[in-house]
């Protein structure tokens, strides 16, 4: 990307201070115009009107009727030149003798411009022309006698000197305001870039460029979908994850920028948290038949609700996350229970290795070596699944750690699962069933669980009964939802994932309960048994 060599600021200021002189210059140009031929027009508009004037002047009139008078032309016209100030006031007779000039010594000659022979002929008009004064704009007015013939014309001068004069005053003016407008212009664009660059928060264009692209490929990058909406509910963004996970759910892969919520996605819900300003977490929503775990978060600035965003995650990659999370889990606890339970043994052989009890020693060592093999047998004589198998034994070795009695049942052969994830999802239920079972007799004096595992016609049956103190008929059909736990805070997600897991297996749950006597929960899923080949 490349660096501008100028600032924000630095722009503004050039590019509005460009358009203010040129605009100036425009304006200039015609109001020069403009008040050019407002002034000439306003000039030959004085010099007719102090040529009539003349014209009809009995003075004028009469001298030129009787040229024998005594010479009274002179003094009027230069009464009227000095009055009307302009440059001359010329009487002439129809030869075209002057008999007035603002030179005397003129006086007697002929006329000089050579644009007087039309109103020698009766003609009333404008001209400019060079005389004995320089250039000048002349109004000619014919001059009629007492019975209505012309006896001679008038014509008034006025120095196209006082022309430009006027025209280069008024044209200083317009400079003079031009300069201030420029001024004010430049003033305005200063003030205009620090506001532009406080509300960009002292950002130049090109940061701003840089921190958009950056945004949107960091965006368009992350797995989790993302779509966003601003005050009026209309979609703002929408990144590649989002696009994908509605394309999956059958909604159609047109660009959603622009359109409100409510007509791409009409059960989103974000238009509720716009209105109550409250985020919502880890929601769980279906669109078009898909699964999505969501979280909707308000978008606030200055107090005020300016939008709000969305954030999803097809269900079925998280309910992956949590078997392999669980598993895992699971695994490792029955991994320690074993170590530690073995620990322990160690701890009693080497106590009665320092008493030297060896008869005793050997008596322990033959029960424990009894136990442990009948216990193997059993499980892995009922269970031919090797990863449930050695789960089982685990639970074995955890319930022993907490002085629990727990008793494992096979009414038949338990066969290997034809497929590896049903193996993980009846570890998840199982073992979550297990736990719950085991922290839920904490406080009891009998401690006793008992699983059953039975398959028959394809259907698997697992049974686990505790004697704890059982679960209230109200809080019954609560307890699987996430969250919702007896037992204090930030519990309350294995029965939730035991739910979602036989969900998934498409088998049933049923709960069966009593205060103070213990719990029973059995599980029944699909079950087809691998088939070994030979």
């Amino acid at each position: 990307m490349n660096q501008s060599r100028f600032k924000l600021s630095t722009m503004i200021i050039f590019y509005v201070l460009l358009v203010v002189l040129f605009s100036l210059l425009i304006t200039d140009l015609l109001i020069t115009e403009s008040t050019s031929d407002d002034i000439r027009d306003q000039l030959e508009e004085k010099a007719l009107i102090v040529s009539r004037s003349v014209a009809e002047s009995q003075v004028v009139q009469n001298e030129l009727e009787d040229p024998s008078g005594d010479g009274t032309i002179q003094d009027y016209a230069t009464s009227i030149q000095e009055a009307s100030d302009v440059l001359f006031v010329v009487v002439m007779d129809m030869d075209g003798i002057r008999h007035s000039h603002p030179n005397p010594e003129r006086i007697g000659e002929r006329f000089v411009g050579g644009d007087e022979k039309r109103v020698l002929n009766g003609e009333e008009y404008i001209s400019i022309s060079e005389g004995t004064l320089g250039h000048s704009v002349r109004a000619f007015t014919p001059i009629e006698g007492d019975n209505g013939e012309q006896v001679g014309a008038v014509s008034i001068g006025i120095s196209l000197d006082a022309v430009e004069a006027s025209l280069q005053r008024s044209h200083r003016n317009i400079l003079i305001g031009s300069l201030i407008g420029g001024l004010v212009g430049v003033m305005g664009a200063f003030l205009l870039a620090r506001y532009i660059k406080r509300s960009l928060f002292g950002l130049e264009p090109v940061a701003i460029a840089r921190i958009h692209e950056e945004r949107n490929r960091m965006l368009h990058s992350v797995r989790e979908g993302i779509i966003a909406v601003d005050s009026e509910a209309r979609i703002t963004l929408v990144n590649k994850s989002a696009r994908e996970i509605f394309q999956k759910a059958g909604i159609q892969d047109e660009d959603p920028v622009g359109l409100h919520i409510s007509d791409y996605l009409p059960y989103s819900m974000m238009e509720r948290v716009l209105h109550s300003g409250e985020a919502e977490l880890d929601e769980e929503q279906v669109i078009n038949g898909s699964s999505i775990i969501v979280n909707r978060v308000p978008l606030i600035v200055n107090d005020e609700v300016v939008g709000a965003i969305s954030t999803f995650r097809d269900k079925t990659e998280v309910n992956q996350l949590a078997e392999q999370l669980t598993g895992v889990r699971l695994y490792a606890e029955s991994l320690r229970a074993q170590s530690h339970e073995f620990k322990n043994k160690l701890h009693v052989l080497l106590g009665m290795i320092e008493l030297e009890s060896f008869k005793d020693v050997k008596s322990y060592i033959k029960q424990l070596v009894d136990h442990q093999v009948h216990e193997a047998d059993v499980i892995t004589n009922k269970i031919k699944d090797p990863v449930l198998a050695g789960f089982m034994i685990g639970k074995l070795s955890y319930a022993r750690e907490q002085n629990i009695r727990l008793s494992v049942n096979c009414e038949t052969i338990i066969p290997a699962a034809d497929d590896e994830t049903v193996t993980h999802e009846l570890v998840t239920i199982i073992g979550n069933l297990l736990d719950n079972a085991v922290e839920s007799m904490a406080g009891s004096e009998e401690k006793s669980i008992s699983l059953f595992l039975s398959y028959v016609d394809e259907l698997l049956t697992i049974t686990v009964s505790d004697t704890g103190p059982g679960i209230k008929e109200e809080d019954q059909e609560e307890i699987f939802r996430r969250g919702v736990s007896t037992k204090g805070d930030d519990r309350g997600y294995g029965l939730h994932l035991v739910q979602a897991s036989v969900n998934v297996l498409e088998g049933s749950l049923e709960l069966e309960s009593t205060v103070h006597e213990g719990t029973t929960f059995t599980v029944i899923v699909p079950y087809e048994a691998e088939v070994k080949e030979g």
